[in-house]
């Protein structure tokens, strides 16, 4: 008999909630998947033992807000830049983010709840939905994947199975291994409730084992990248004292040889607008010395600015163009931004107005001899649909970002997981430029195969590793782990009665 069931419903809130908190350490930088699937199998009880959709929904919640209260704990960090304006907004900002997309996790448990059916299958119908609920959550209101079930793989063997079925799929198969398995564990009364899932376990690590050890050798390009790294603390990139020692930093390891055959600055590197930076980019030009640069840098036309990326040929001229399309909420715009911006509200990565514009949408970037790369600016490394929407495949991936916003704990390597996923996912090398840190080459595995450490100042030269033909989910997209869960669902629905319960 579930022991849950003899437990006040307030004791099912407390633990759902500790247990999610514990949840959390399946993220980078600490990698405990077991615990994760742990936590996550020990919820399955509490959510069975609820006698009403409102107390289901109430333990859903609890988890996802301790899940994301720890694993998003890393928000804080933005408003300490400038304390003195923004500080106080950090806990609200935290508990806030949390409770909002713990929501999602709520109407999963409420609708799940509903099913009369009992146990492991409850268990199976909770999983489809949190797997439906938590994909929305990477497209709604423009998205916010970050945290995503399928992080905590990244490491691991099955990591790799993000080729077949990306960051969603993953996901839902997380979902379907543990809660069912939870749930039969809970009560294990009828034995065969407990041999499905074990049994389901033993399928997905034999899959995760087969996909990782079946995988032919990456070649190489021959190609070498030098991933600049000028670690500027984000309280000093743009003061006027500090922003000349960055920049010089960045020309002397744009200058050091040997020569490799493309070099990379980080996000916004540049310390003026790019209608103005004429004698900044000739410096960085006479500095490459024939080597081609790829840079982050601020651009407006008219009345928008822009967050952008430009490419300097073997010549130093400027012949190639991105800006950023999927923008910071916040961070670098604010929506309904210029009646925020009457009470003093705008996006805190802006330097000016009241925030940035968006792109067009995803591009092309051509870098010369090192073929075409696809640009990615930051915070567009968390999305797996800005890389499924390519207008064509790319020979590499390419993110400069500033994570100094994200300080010095969990944010910036739960960031670099989820730009390895990238590579998995489409079986394309990611380049990689931070700021203050991890810059990093990644091959088409998701293995970190050079990289400078956090808080360094310094450059790295990486073999550019060559693509791997395209993966199912570079085919596919997220439509083939969405159909998969609603046939799913509605193999279900015709056996599973729905009540008001």
């Amino acid at each position: 008999m579930n022991p849950a069931l003899r437990w006040p419903h307030w004791l099912h809130v407390v633990l759902a909630a500790m247990f999610g908190a514990l949840a959390a350490f399946g993220l980078s930088p600490f990698g405990y998947w077991t615990i994760t699937c742990i936590a996550l199998a020990s919820v399955a009880p509490l959510f069975l033992a609820s006698s009403t959709r409102a107390r289901a929904a109430w333990v859903g919640w609890a988890f996802a807000t301790g899940y994301f209260a720890n694993a998003l704990s890393w928000i804080i960090e933005p408003f300490q830049i400038d304390a003195e304006r923004y500080a106080w907004m950090a806990p609200f900002a935290l508990v806030f983010m949390a409770a909002g997309l713990a929501l999602f996790w709520a109407f999963a448990f409420w609708f799940a709840r509903g099913t009369r059916e009992v146990g492991p299958r409850q268990a199976i119908v909770l999983a489809l939905i949190l797997s439906l609920v938590e994909m929305a959550r990477g497209y709604v209101l423009t998205g916010f994947p970050w945290a995503g079930m399928a992080q905590i793989w990244v490491d691991a063997p099955a990591g790799q199975l993000l080729a077949w079925v990306g960051p969603y799929g993953l996901g839902a198969a997380t979902f379907l291994l543990a809660l069912p398995l939870g749930a039969a564990v809970a009560d294990p009364r009828n034995g065969s409730a407990l041999l499905w899932p074990v049994v389901a376990v033993v399928i997905f690590a034999g899959l995760a084992l087969v996909q990782a050890s079946n995988r032919p050798e990456v070649a190489e390009t021959g190609h070498i990248v030098r991933l600049v790294q000028p670690n500027a603390p984000q309280e000093q990139k743009w003061d006027p004292s500090f922003a000349p020692l960055f920049f010089a930093r960045q020309i002397e390891f744009t200058a050091a040889d040997p020569r490799p055959d493309l070099i990379v600055w980080p996000e916004t590197s540049v310390p003026a607008w790019l209608g103005s930076a004429g004698p900044y980019l000739e410096a960085i030009a006479e500095a490459a010395r024939g080597t081609p640069v790829i840079l982050g840098i601020q651009r407006g036309d008219g009345p928008r600015i822009y967050n952008s990326m430009i490419y300097l040929d073997e010549q130093g001229r400027q012949t190639g163009l991105y800006d950023k399309h999927h923008l910071v909420p916040f961070g670098e715009y604010v929506p309904f931004g210029d009646l925020m911006g009457k009470f003093g509200i705008h996006g805190m990565a802006a330097t000016t107005g009241s925030g940035f514009s968006a792109g067009p949408g995803a591009a092309m970037l051509n870098a010369g001899k090192l073929g075409l790369a696809l640009p990615l600016i930051c915070y567009e490394a968390i999305f797996p649909q800005d890389v499924s929407a390519a207008p064509q495949r790319p020979d590499f991936l390419l993110q400069i970002t500033n994570d100094a916003w994200f300080g010095t704990r969990t944010g910036p390597f739960q960031h670099l997981a989820q730009a390895r996923m990238r590579a998995i996912e489409q079986g394309l090398p990611l380049a990689r430029s931070a700021n203050t840190g991890v810059s990093a080459m990644v091959d088409p595995y998701g293995n970190v195969v050079a990289s400078l450490p956090l808080g360094q100042a310094g450059f790295v030269d990486a073999h550019l590793p060559a693509p791997l033909p395209p993966t199912l989910y570079a085919r596919t997209g997220d439509g083939l782990t969405l159909g998969l869960l609603l046939m799913l669902l509605l193999l279900f629905r015709r056996n599973v009665r729905f009540g008001r319960a």
